[in-house]
């Protein structure tokens, strides 16, 4: 794969995640949790409930989250990672411990010039 092949490849699929919530909603599902959607209100109440359901919506339809609504009263809808969905955890593990990696560089790097 050429860079430039690569680097729209990886462009794209961080273009699936692009949006204020749609981690959160994420990382609140992974393990194969299934929660309703009053659930993932109370996990994230800084979102408001119209976004919250344009990024379920979204996830949706990139594949990435299953919506199952039961037929019962009143309406049940649960949400749970897809297989694919769920792939995604060990990446992003990978790149919170990545991130984790860079402050103590950034301290090693700013004593660095300090001493210069």
């Amino acid at each position: 794969m050429t860079p430039d092949a690569a680097a729209e490849a990886v462009g794209e699929a961080l273009a699936l995640l692009e949006g204020r919530w749609k981690l959160r909603i994420l990382f609140n599902l992974f393990g194969g949790k299934v929660l309703r959607y009053s659930e993932l209100e109370r996990a994230i109440p800084e979102v408001s409930q119209k976004m919250l359901a344009q990024q379920l919506r979204r996830l949706e339809s990139d594949g990435l989250v299953r919506r199952e609504v039961f037929g019962e009263v009143p309406p049940r809808v649960e949400y749970r990672l897809t297989e694919w969905g769920q792939s995604l955890c060990p990446t992003l593990d990978s790149l919170l411990q990545w991130t984790a990696r860079r402050v103590p560089a950034l301290s090693g790097a700013s004593e660095a010039s300090v001493a210069d």
